[in-house]
């Protein structure tokens, strides 16, 4: 299976439990490993026969600067869901880091990570 991969795309939203999260908001940044049959794009060399990255782009960030998720898990899970549904892709695996999370400790990042296929959905 082919991949197409997104790194360290960066948004800024409003995700958390807690208030000051909510009201502040702060930098997500999301990895996608978007796996589907790229070989027609390969012989054709036309945009038609691949999936259009800046509506990648566009679909994920309407997700996490326009929605509003208590967890990064459901957030996660959302941009799974919305890229299974909207592009011809078999399997997806996204991952959301939260640089700055409110927890006391020393600590580069949390992270979650998901992989979702489209029969999970009944596509």
């Amino acid at each position: 299976m082919d991949k197409i991969y997104f790194k360290g795309m960066s948004f800024y939203g409003y995700h958390g439990v807690f208030g000051a999260e909510a009201e502040l908001g702060q930098r997500f940044y999301v990895d996608l490993d978007l796996s589907l049959d790229l070989s027609r794009a390969g012989a054709s060399d036309d945009l038609k026969d691949t999936v259009n990255y800046a509506e990648i782009f566009t679909c994920v960030q309407q997700i996490v600067e326009g929605e509003r998720y208590n967890l990064v898990e459901r957030l996660t899970a959302r941009i799974a869901e919305k890229l299974l549904c909207e592009f011809p892709f078999v399997e997806v695996k996204v991952k959301v880091t939260k640089p700055n999370p409110p927890i006391n400790g020393h600590y580069e990042s949390v992270a979650i990570e998901m992989v979702r296929r489209r029969e999970d959905f009944g596509s």
